[in-house]
């Protein structure tokens, strides 16, 4: 029961690790990082956006998902456990350095999600003091749509539920037969106290002061001042005014101007 438990959760978090939507925004932060390199080398944005990239690229280095990959070869399929009573388990060296690189992964992707809230924050800041809007628009959209893209597939929750099912078996097999790979370590009953956090608190923390930093510093407001009144008096009678006559005779449509002023 408990392998099939690991197997079922290996599974998940390989699926959500791999997914296409964290390594689309690794590549577009990639592109952003090596078109403004040479031109914000000083910008705290910019510098922001670099320790995001560092924490995806360790994350990568670590090769987690093929581990996860390989030990889901090791381990049984349900089939193979109910037709015989005994049946070949991961050795504990195995589990040992998976659950590390576990415990290595839950710390990376936690950093993760701090360095795109800073970095969000940093931009939005500067975006409102009217500093390479471009860059710090692309940034501010990027990083909130990574920071999602972790919650939205449940990343970090996948992980450590993973990692209970892994003490399990490895509780078990050490109990069996102790073969101790990682010497010096004790490995943590209980992820949480690992992590020194709670990862519902703290990303409900993060997020709202993401959305409190949208609506207090209102920078779209302070990019695109309001409309006079006579302006916007003059949009909303030609948005109302019909449209038959220019339907009847395209030659009008030439000469309408659709869309509103801008200042």
């Amino acid at each position: 029961r408990c392998l099939s438990v690991l197997r079922r959760r290996c599974d998940i978090a390989g699926k959500r690790l791999s997914g296409p939507g964290l390594a689309a925004e690794g590549r577009v932060l990639r592109s952003v990082l090596y078109v403004y390199h040479s031109r914000l080398l000083r910008h705290r944005p910019y510098l922001a956006l670099q320790q995001v990239e560092q924490c995806l690229k360790r994350l990568w280095k670590m090769n987690l998902v093929g581990c996860l990959e390989t030990l889901v070869e090791l381990t049984p399929k349900k089939n193979a456990s109910k037709a015989q009573a005994e049946c070949l388990v991961p050795s504990q060296p195995m589990l040992e350095t998976v659950a590390l690189k576990v415990l290595g992964g839950c710390k990376l992707i936690l950093r993760l999600l701090d360095c795109c809230c800073k970095a969000f924050l940093l931009s939005v800041k500067h975006l409102c003091s009217k500093e390479f809007i471009l860059l710090n628009t692309l940034a501010s959209g990027l990083l909130s749509r990574l920071w999602f893209v972790i919650q939205y597939r449940c990343v970090l929750q996948s992980l450590t539920s993973l990692y209970g099912a892994l003490s399990t078996v490895l509780h078990l097999v050490s109990e069996t037969q102790q073969t101790p790979y990682i010497k010096g370590f004790t490995f943590p009953a209980d992820i949480s106290d690992f992590l020194g956090v709670n990862i519902s608190s703290e990303t409900k923390k993060q997020k709202a002061q993401m959305l409190t930093t949208q609506k207090s510093t209102s920078w779209m407001k302070k990019l695109f001042p309001p409309m006079p009144e006579a302006v916007s008096k003059v949009g909303k009678k030609r948005k109302s005014e019909p449209c038959t006559s220019a339907m009847k005779n395209p030659s009008i449509l030439c000469a309408v101007d659709i869309g509103e002023t801008v200042v």
